[in-house]
């Protein structure tokens, strides 16, 4: 048993997780729907007025990764900087 001394999740880091899986949920939903629905129903539909033009289904992730990438390459940048060790001057 490795995990004897776990603690368990408050109720406020469940209703957090439920509220990440929630909205995770949502948002794939929404894009599903987007991508891959709505080309097969007319345009002139009353549901094409929810959602983004098409073009956005492409550049919104696009942007979203390119943000993701840049928030893990600076993490990675500030722990390799902060652990760095100065150089010993003979």
């Amino acid at each position: 048993r490795p995990f004897i001394n776990t603690p368990q999740a408050t109720g406020a880091d469940q209703a957090v997780g439920f509220g990440l899986v929630g909205f995770s949920l949502l948002l794939f939903t929404y894009y599903t729907i987007w991508v891959i629905v709505l080309p097969f129903v007319d345009s002139d539909h009353v549901i094409h007025s929810y959602f983004l033009p098409r073009e956005y289904s492409v550049i919104l992730p696009g942007v979203a990764a390119l943000i993701l990438l840049l928030c893990v390459g600076t993490f990675i940048g500030v722990i390799t900087w902060k652990n760095r060790k100065p150089k010993k001057v003979d």
